[in-house]
C-alpha cells in the first residue's frame, strides 16, 4: 500500500540525508520503548526476552537494557552484542535448538545457561554441562496462518515431548520446561493460545511422570501492521492472557518478541539515482533494494508502506527498482506514483524486522547507514551499517 503520509509529525528527511547520506534507516528509541511497554501491558507477568535475529543493533539492546528487558540469543554474535553492551548474562537464554559444542561453551563463558533443545542428539550434547546448564525442551506447533513456520524446521511433535523428558531424565539432565514458536508475524492469536494449551497438558502429564516442569517459553510471532490500520496489541493478546491463566501457578513464562519490538522504529530513506521510460511505466532506480534494506520483501516475505512526502503532481504508471545489476532488484512493480526527479526521496515504513539484518552489499553497494534517534544514554547520534 503505497501512503502519502504515514505521520502527522514527519522528520525533516531532507535535512537527515544532507547530513548523513543516502541510503539511511532511521532509529527511533522511543518506538522501542513504546513497543516494548506495550507488549509489557497486553502480557502482564510474562519475563521478555527480545530475540536479537530481526534487528541485532547495540541502540535496540541497550535501549531494553535500560527498560530492563529479557535477551534471547541464538548464536556467538548475538553473545558479543549483548555482553558489549553489558547485558547480565542471567537475562538472557539461548534459544537455537541446533548447536554445535563450541556455541554451548562460548554461551556458558558468557554466563548463559539456558539452552533450548528439540531432540535426542541434542540433549545428549548436555551431558558434559548437565551440572550447569538448564534446558527447554521445545515443541513443535505447525502454523499454515503465517508465511515463515517456524515450526516446520525445529520443534519435537507433542507426542515425543513426553519421551524425550524422560530420556533427558535418564541422562540426568536439569529439564526446566517447554518452548514453543507458532511462527513470525503470527496473526492469529489463537494459534499461541493453543500451543499453550497443549503444553499444559505435557506439563500435566509430566508430573504425573514424577518430571516437575517450572518454565513455559511462548515464543515470539507477535504481529506488526504493514498497512497503516490501527493494531491494539492488548486485544490481540487476549486469548493468550487467558489461556496463560489456567497453567500451574508455579510456573514461570518467558516470550520471545522479536519483529513486534523492533519493526516499527525503523525508516528507510532512499534516493532516485535514475530514470527511464520503459513501454508506458516509468522506472525509478533507488540506491537502496531489495538487495539492501529492501531485502525483507524477499527473505521475510513482507511488502513495506512506502511514502513521498515531497513529490507532487500526476500518477503515472512506475516501477521502483534497486540498483544492482540484476533484474530481480525490483522493490515495486505496476504502481501509480506522482512523477520524481532524481534525487527524490522515498521513504520505507515499518522496516525494522529482517531488512537491515539480511541485507547485504551484493554489487559493491554499501548497507544502508544507521541513525539513532532518541537512543539510549550515551549512544552517539549516528551508526555506521
Amino acid at each position: 500500500m503505497e501512503l502519502s503520509a504515514l505521520h502527522a509529525n514527519q522528520p525533516d528527511y531532507r535535512k537527515l540525508v544532507a547530513q548523513y547520506g543516502s541510503p539511511l534507516l532511521v532509529l527511533d528509541g522511543d518506538a522501542v520503548r513504546k513497543q516494548f511497554l506495550s507488549l509489557q501491558q497486553a502480557l502482564p507477568g510474562v519475563a521478555l526476552h527480545y530475540a536479537l535475529k530481526p534487528l541485532p543493533h547495540e541502540a535496540v539492546v541497550a535501549v531494553l537494557k535500560e527498560l530492563d528487558g529479557y535477551f534471547d540469543l541464538a548464536t556467538n554474535g548475538e553473545v558479543d552484542l549483548v555482553r558489549d553492551v553489558g547485558v547480565d548474562p542471567e537475562r538472557c537464554i539461548h534459544s537455537h535448538p541446533i548447536k554445535r559444542d563450541s556455541d554451548i561453551r562460548y554461551a556458558l563463558e558468557y554466563g548463559c545457561t539456558t539452552f533450548v533443545v528439540d531432540n535426542i542428539v541434542e540433549l545428549q550434547k548436555f551431558v558434559a554441562y548437565k551440572h550447569d546448564t538448564k534446558l527447554l525442551l521445545r515443541v513443535s506447533f505447525r502454523n499454515p496462518d503465517t508465511k515463515i513456520d517456524l515450526s516446520k524446521k525445529f520443534g519435537c511433535r507433542q507426542e515425543e515431548a513426553l519421551g524425550l523428558l524422560k530420556e533427558a531424565q535418564a541422562l540426568g539432565l536439569n529439564v526446566i520446561g517447554l518452548s514453543f514458536h507458532v511462527g513470525s508475524q503470527a496473526v492469529n492469536p489463537m494459534r499461541h493460545s493453543n500451543a499453550i494449551a497443549a503444553c499444559r497438558e505435557i506439563i500435566e502429564n509430566a508430573k504425573q511422570a514424577g518430571i516437575h516442569l517450572s518454565t513455559l517459553d511462548i515464543g515470539g510471532g507477535f504481529p506488526v501492521s504493514y498497512d497503516n490500520k490501527a493494531f491494539d496489541i492488548v486485544e490481540y493478546c487476549t486469548p493468550i492472557r487467558a489461556e496463560l491463566a489456567k497453567l500451574p501457578s508455579n510456573i514461570r513464562v518467558l516470550a520471545e518478541p522479536g519483529r513486534y519490538i523492533c519493526a516499527p522504529a525503523v525508516t528507510a530513506i532512499s534516493s532516485v539515482m535514475g530514470i527511464a521510460e520503459r513501454g508506458d511505466q516509468t522506472w525509478y532506480y533507488l540506491d537502496d533494494g531489495v538487495y539492501g534494506s529492501y531485502s525483507g520483501q524477499i527473505y521475510d516475505h513482507m511488502v513495506y508502506p512506502l511514502s513521498f512526502p515531497y513529490a507532487a503532481g500526476e500518477p503515472k504508471l512506475s516501477v521502483l527498482s534497486g540498483p544492482t545489476c540484476d533484474s530481480i532488484d525490483v522493490i515495486r512493480e505496476d504502481i501509480m506514483l506522482p512523477p520524481l526527479a532524481v534525487g527524490e526521496l522515498v521513504i520505507g515504513h515499518v522496516m525494522g524486522a529482517y531488512t537491515w539484518a539480511s541485507a547485504t552489499e551484493f554489487n559493491f553497494f554499501r548497507k544502508a547507514n544507521f541513525v539513532v534517534v532518541n537512543g539510549p544514554e550515551g549512544c552517539k547520534a549516528e551508526v555506521a551499517a
